[in-house]
């Protein structure tokens, strides 16, 4: 059995981390860190690719164009919809 180390990552903060990793804002530490986690880790390393897949599939979408009087209802009815929790 492998004893976790206080530098290794756990996949809980990969995945807190993934967004980071993919903008390249992540220090060289963490950097090393979250390589090193996916080296060896399949579940990670597929969410990985999830995301590019998903931020490539959405980045090649075109806007719809909506009438705007539907985007005014929308709006509307998603203004207050975090305060309401």
């Amino acid at each position: 059995m492998r004893l976790r180390r206080r530098h290794d990552l756990v996949c809980r903060e990969v995945v807190e981390l993934v967004s980071d990793f993919l903008e390249g804002a992540l220090d060289a530490r963490d950097h090393a860190r979250l390589e090193a986690h996916l080296a060896g880790c399949d579940g990670c390393a597929a969410y990985l690719e999830e995301v590019r897949s998903t931020v490539r599939v959405a980045g090649s979408l075109e806007p719809m164009a909506i009438d705007p009087a539907m985007h005014e209802r929308l709006v509307e009815a998603f203004r207050d919809w975090g305060a309401a929790r």
